[in-house]
Order: C-alpha cells, then structure tokens, then sequence
C-alpha cells in the first residue's frame, strides 16, 4: 500500500514543477544588438573617445590666472555647460550658456560659430570650493567639465581649454541675471526710505 501511495505522488510532484520549468524556458534571453543593426547608442565609441581625449585634456588644464587671461583675448567664447537656472543664479561674466543636455550639432554651432578652431574655455561647479548655490559640489568623478570636454572634442571643437584650479567665486568676476530681493527693494523705494532699507 505504500508503494502504491507513492506512485501518484510522484506523479503528481513531476506534474506541479513541469509549468514552472517551461514557464522559464519561454523566456527569452536578452540579445546585444548585432554588429549590422543600426544604433544611436554606442558605448564602446565613448570609451575609445574618451580614451583620445584623456591625453589632449590633460595638457589643456588651466590655472585660474591663464584662463582669465586667455578669456580676455578677443574670439575666444567662455562656455557654461550648467542648466539655464543655474546659469541664471550666477556665472563667470561674460560666459555665455548652452546646458550640456542641449547639445547637438546645431546647438553647438550656434552658440559657439562655424569656427571648429575657436577658443573655448569651460568650467564647471567643481571648480569653486565654496559649495553653496547655485555651483553646488558634485562627485569628483562627475563633475560636469569631463564630459563637457569630451563631447566639445568629439563634436569636432579643437581647441577646448578647462578651468583647472579650484577657486573660491570671490577669485572670479561673478555675475548674476537674478536681481536680489533686498537689491531690488531698495531700488524701488522712496528716497525717504531707501537708506533705512539698505542698513
């Protein structure tokens, strides 16, 4: 009687697990693309780019003395990557914007000129210590002028120079497009009344 019992029990266990084994075997396994099929996404393209620029970066580093020096030469186009609202915050005067998530052929061309050879200078959040808005720190890695510059270079712009230093704002010419609350107070007020708001 206990053979017997046994029997349709295993009967029973081989039928219980068969869906969940078929069940796995109908899904299919994740496939790459293959090498003939069209991509917009190519990481290996990035990393061999990344590679070439390492070299021609390294050598294009810049105190904070040469990079205000050279911002000053005419044609040369100081390039703030950050978003248009940090832009807006505060930045290097005279810097104009183009948020690196914007960038595209034509984008770039139009703020910076058909002129592939035009100096640009870059800088980003990781070049100020301060740490307070709107130039927030980020991860040391991340940091915004890396690929800033590896894209520049890989959009065909030849002569792209960074912001090497870490600098406090008070060591730049700082400027913002928002008008302080108290700044603007005082602006409107009567002349009666704009010397006690300003104390």
């Amino acid at each position: 009687m206990r053979a017997t019992l046994l029997i349709p029990l295993a009967a029973v266990l081989a039928t219980a697990t068969a869906p969940i084994s078929l069940a796995k075997e109908a899904v299919p396994a994740p496939t790459a693309p293959e090498a003939t099929e069209a991509t917009e996404v190519d990481y290996e393209g990035f990393e061999a780019l990344t590679g070439e620029v390492a070299l021609i970066r390294e050598e294009r580093l810049l105190s904070i003395e040469d990079f205000t020096a050279r911002a000053a030469q005419p044609g040369t186009l100081v390039l703030d990557t950050r978003s248009a609202a940090a832009f807006a915050r505060g930045h290097i005067e005279g810097a104009v914007n183009l948020p690196f998530s914007d960038f595209t052929e034509e984008s770039l061309e139009k703020v910076i000129g058909a002129n592939k050879g035009r100096a640009i200078l870059i800088y980003c959040n990781n070049n100020f210590s301060d740490d307070v808005a709107p130039v927030m720190l980020k991860k040391a890695p991340l940091a915004l002028n890396i690929p800033t510059f590896i894209n520049l270079i890989g959009y065909g712009y030849s002569n792209v120079w960074e912001l090497g230093d870490t600098v406090s704002l008070a060591d730049v010419a700082w400027v913002s497009d928002e008008v302080d609350p108290l700044t603007a107070m005082v602006s409107r007020a009567p002349a009666n009344e704009k010397a006690a708001l300003a104390q």
